[in-house]
Parts: C-alpha cells; sequence; structure tokens
C-alpha cells in the first residue's frame, strides 16, 4: 500500500506543479494560452480530474488488475486529484477565481495526507510518541479549521 500511495503522491505533486506553472505562465503571456474552450464555454482542468478520478475508479472496479495495472491506476489517480482540487477553491465559493487560498490548503491537505500514508509507520506500529504527535497535528488542524 505504501508503494501505491508514494507512487500517487510523486503523481500528484508533479501534476498540480504542472498545472499551476502552465496557469502562472499563460496568464502572464510567457507561454501560448492552452485553455480548453469549448463553443465559448472555458473547460477547467478540475474537469478532466473528474474524469480522471471516475475512469480509475470504474477501471479498479470492473476490471481488477494486477501489479503493473494497479500501478498505472495510482499515478491517475495522483494526477486526477491533483486537477481536481487544485481548482478547490473555485468549486467551493463559486467564483472564477484560480488564485484562491482555499484551493493551496486543500493541496497542502492532500498531500500532507497521502505522504502520511506513505511514509508514516503503520498504525499498529505506533508508540506512545507518534500518538502524541498525531493529537498534536489533529488539534492543530482543529484549530486552523476553526479560525
Amino acid at each position: 500500500m505504501t508503494h501505491l500511495a508514494r507512487l500517487a503522491l510523486v503523481a500528484f505533486l508533479f501534476t498540480f506543479i504542472f498545472a499551476r506553472t502552465s496557469v502562472y505562465f499563460m496568464s502572464k503571456g510567457t507561454v501560448r494560452n492552452l485553455f480548453f474552450h469549448l463553443r465559448g464555454t472555458h473547460i477547467h482542468h478540475l474537469n478532466f480530474g473528474i474524469f480522471l478520478l471516475a475512469g480509475v475508479a470504474a477501471y479498479l472496479l470492473f476490471w481488477r488488475p494486477g501489479s503493473p495495472g494497479v500501478d498505472i491506476a495510482a499515478l491517475v489517480y495522483g494526477s486526477g486529484m491533483a486537477l481536481t482540487f487544485d481548482e478547490f477553491g473555485m468549486w467551493l465559493h463559486l467564483q472564477d477565481n484560480y488564485w484562491q487560498r482555499a484551493s493551496w490548503d486543500a493541496i497542502g491537505v492532500i498531500a500532507a495526507l497521502l505522504a502520511l500514508i506513505a511514509f508514516a509507520p503503520s498504525v499498529y506500529d505506533f508508540r506512545l510518541h507518534h500518538w502524541l504527535i498525531a493529537g498534536a497535528l489533529a488539534a492543530a488542524v482543529t484549530y486552523f479549521a476553526l479560525f
């Protein structure tokens, strides 16, 4: 499981960095506009992330792939999560403002969760100091969310 979480984390981080960098350079005019428009409607990359996540879910549910297929699914899952949650602020607040703080927060939380799954010891192997750190992190996240 940690192997798959690491693959998803790597794909998540690379896709997020690529998406943010691309949009930044397109907004500055350094790179040609690559935004996808359909009959005058801008199709945000959030939609492509949703399609990737739906495709991965169907693939894993209906085909139940072996080792190489599951590795590819983890990579596609990470990319889909990055594309979707990169625009979290837009679908949370229903505003066409790409540079919202909520998107950065969502990316940080998801990256942290994937990193915990990928690199933290199993809950069964937790020692007292692991539980203390987990409790302190939970308290900090709760405090951050409330205030």
